[in-house]
């Protein structure tokens, strides 16, 4: 009898969390999923949709106003183009989530590029290609960055400005990969000592890197010189940016993609339906996954094509830089979406004040995503050299820094903060790269490309001020 008391007790308090949590308990039809989310658009929530609309738009345009538009060698340098701002803004999305700004993550990536440069031309001495002042400068600087990083707890940026210091001292010998990591390492350095002015010195982002921003153009210019050039002869650092997976390699990146992201995917979707949560509806679902998969090895087949204008030569593949986005996209997407960090970073930039009453270490949080950013245009740096296979005293500066925070903004990540996706960035730097190389087929001059793209930043800033102030009223 006792028993079958606590039974009904156990389902009845069963029932009653459902009462009391139905929406979510609730499976939805495909249908009542397209209702809701066709709800919260109209509710200001366009996320990136806006800018899936006009790259559609665009690709339409282009390729009814140029017949190289489509052909299979301008889409692979398409990719290759828009990979280094797509990097850079990957990394800066981070930044914005706190409604922060770094304005010198563009000359920051030069300093990384040069001090690359220069540990490859003089075989690993960066003290003979520096000098003896500007070295000890430098070594002083990284040493800075450990200390500033151990005073705020923050290991990632002990051990990367700790490598770039070693490797600074011993004088390894030239390698690309060693100079590569070099280059990463500086960029997280110099994202320590940003954050920390930032983060605990209490000076507004936009001062501080607007600042940094000219310091760091001026450190380009000493590593380089005045009308100076230094030359990337590598062939790994040729091959990142214009190097291509071989067919074979490049439809296992496709199979490997595609299925990890429908394992990933189902996981989550059938994970949700046992344990009673809200799911979108197991059609739609598949639909995604078969729609990607579809896209993928369209992609791929184009890519495996011979798309050399020479006879003697095979270009074929899926060019380097694609899976090198990818990793860089899953990674931070796992990060932002799936620990602890991730959340405590959108809380942050939700509310900071309700974020530190919460225990989270606001100063922590805002000092990390600096070295991100940093760290992330690092990388973009190291893609961008390789694709013009120099290094001069401009590099990082010029349109560097707009077309990033460009990429994340129109892509759909807010300048207020609190809302965005990796993958904003990876849209927003495939509209630049498509309007850039669409106006350069159809011959338009600079200043024509300058003002659609920033006549195309000023909409998307528009639609993000116009959207969230309608999800405002709707919360009402």
């Amino acid at each position: 009898m006792t028993d079958t008391t606590e039974t009904h007790e156990s389902e009845a308090a069963q029932q009653g969390a459902i009462s009391d949590f139905g929406i979510d308990t609730t499976s939805r039809s495909t249908s009542e999923a397209v209702r809701d989310y066709w709800a919260s658009v109209r509710g200001g929530e366009l996320g990136s949709l806006p800018a899936l609309l006009g790259l559609i738009v665009l690709l339409i345009v282009f390729s009814s106003l140029s017949e190289s538009f489509f052909t299979l060698g301008n889409l692979a340098n398409l990719l290759q183009q828009g990979a280094s701002i797509t990097i850079i803004a990957m990394g800066l999305v981070f930044v914005l989530l706190l409604g922060e700004i770094d304005l010198s993550a563009g000359t920051a990536s030069g300093v990384t590029a040069s001090v690359m440069a220069l540990d490859l031309i003089h075989g690993g001495n960066l003290l003979g290609g520096m000098g003896d002042g500007v070295f000890y400068v430098f070594c002083g600087w990284l040493v800075l960055a450990v200390g500033l990083s151990l005073l705020m707890r923050l290991w990632t940026g002990v051990v990367l400005s700790g490598i770039a210091l070693v490797i600074a001292l011993l004088g390894v010998p030239a390698n690309a990969w060693i100079g590569m990591l070099l280059a990463i390492c500086v960029g997280a350095s110099i994202g320590c000592i940003t954050g920390y002015l930032v983060a605990k010195i209490g000076i507004p982002s936009f001062v501080v890197t607007l600042a940094l921003f000219l310091v760091w153009s001026g450190v380009v210019l000493q590593f380089i010189g005045q009308g100076g050039t230094l030359g990337l002869r590598d062939d790994t650092i040729f091959q990142v940016a214009n190097g291509n997976i071989g067919t074979a390699g490049s439809w296992i990146l496709c199979v490997v993609a595609v299925g990890g992201y429908a394992a990933l995917v189902l996981n989550r979707h059938f994970t949700r339906l046992r344990k009673g949560l809200v799911a979108q509806p197991t059609a739609l679902v598949l639909t995604k996954i078969g729609g990607l998969a579809l896209l993928a090895a369209v992609a791929t087949f184009a890519l495996t094509q011979n798309r050399s204008p020479s006879t003697l030569v095979v270009i074929a593949g899926v060019p380097y830089v694609v899976p090198l986005v990818l990793v860089l996209l899953v990674i931070g997407t796992f990060v932002l979406d799936r620990t602890s960090y991730g959340r405590h970073l959108y809380a942050v930039g939700g509310n900071k004040e309700a974020a530190r009453r919460a225990g989270i270490n606001v100063e922590k949080i805002r000092m990390s995503v600096f070295v991100i950013a940093s760290s992330a245009a690092a990388i973009g740096a190291i893609v961008y050299s390789s694709k013009v296979g120099s290094v001069d005293p401009n590099a990082g500066g010029g349109n560097t820094l707009l077309m990033s925070v460009g990429a994340a903004v129109i892509g759909g990540t807010s300048l207020f903060g609190g809302k965005g996706r990796l993958r904003d960035a990876v849209i927003g730097g495939a509209v630049l790269a498509v309007i850039a190389n669409g106006m350069g087929l159809l011959k338009q001059p600079s200043a024509v490309v300058f003002m659609v793209t920033g006549l195309v930043l000023l909409l998307a800033a528009s639609v993000d001020a116009l959207s969230r102030r309608r999800a405002a009223t709707s919360a009402r």
